[in-house]
């Protein structure tokens, strides 16, 4: 019954604060999968929409499921926007898209949250792949997330590989990287993290990563822990994005990143683990 307690929210309660649109397993910690669970670790509500759903990542020998159909994602997006959750959520967190439709629609359909919910904050991790892995989506997305969505956004998390494919060149130096970067940058985009930056020019057991601003930017390192996990990535954007919701200055929200990454993983391979996950005791400790 409606007037029974907690059956119908206040008008004007927030109930999400992220809206993250990104893949989703049923093995595995990718996407969504990890993204959730840590992004809820940090007290914070999450209106996940998969772009794709599967078995688990293609690394395995078998896989099954793809992309959400079409009609299927833009349905999500519009029922989203039918129930006032995005026009009230905080931040959208945009990671791996299924298909270049997936990623024109979204577009249109930021346009249309943003004139609602102008304070909206749009974080954008334009996955294409990695320097282990090369390329794993579709190369057809470069063009949409260079020109549909990462002008879109207010911060950027792509990685070394990442950032070579969508400005067409190698990236040799951190100078390389900062430049890159900055080229990224405009009316929206305010920052642009790059990880995994320069691996070339690292001293060994360490990586580095690059945080561009306007303002000037700055070189972050950390511990290289040695397990080939999937997921990573998301993980870390998850992270930034969540620290940034609960306060945290950018740098600040980037270093705890982090930090909180090479802790997830040493406790990762500690326990020989084949997949990425959020230890209890760790989640309770981000928060």
């Amino acid at each position: 019954m409606s007037g029974e307690p907690g059956f119908a929210p206040t008008v004007g309660t927030r109930l999400v604060d992220v809206v993250s649109v990104q893949s989703q397993v049923a093995y595995g910690g990718v996407g969504n999968s990890i993204a959730v669970p840590l992004l809820q670790a940090l007290d914070l509500r999450v209106a996940p929409v998969p772009t794709v759903l599967l078995g688990n990542t293609p690394h395995y020998p078998t896989m099954h499921g793809g992309p959400l159909p079409q009609d299927w994602f833009e349905g999500l997006l519009d029922d989203l926007e039918a129930r006032e959750v995005a026009t009230r959520a905080r931040l959208l967190l945009v990671g791996y898209l299924g298909s270049p439709q997936q990623g024109l629609a979204l577009a249109r359909w930021i346009d249309r949250i943003r004139a609602r919910n102008p304070a909206l904050i749009v974080q954008i991790d334009p996955v294409i792949g990695d320097h282990d892995s090369g390329r794993y989506t579709d190369p057809a997305l470069e063009p949409v997330w260079r020109d549909a969505l990462m002008p879109r956004a207010q911060g950027l998390t792509p990685n070394h590989y990442e950032l070579e494919q969508l400005g067409g060149r190698r990236l040799h130096t951190l100078e390389d990287c900062i430049a890159a970067a900055r080229s990224l940058l405009g009316a929206t985009t305010q920052w642009v993290v790059v990880t995994s930056a320069a691996p070339a020019t690292c001293p060994p057991g360490r990586l580095q990563l690059v945080l561009v601003t306007a303002q000037g930017s700055t070189t972050l390192e950390h511990d290289l822990v040695p397990h080939p996990v999937k997921g990573v990535g998301d993980l870390f954007a998850a992270l930034v994005a969540g620290r940034l919701l609960r306060e945290a200055r950018l740098e600040d929200a980037v270093r705890q990143a982090c930090d909180d990454v090479v802790r997830v993983l040493r406790h990762v391979q500690a326990q020989g683990w084949q997949e990425l996950a959020l230890p209890r005791d760790i989640a309770c400790g981000l928060v």
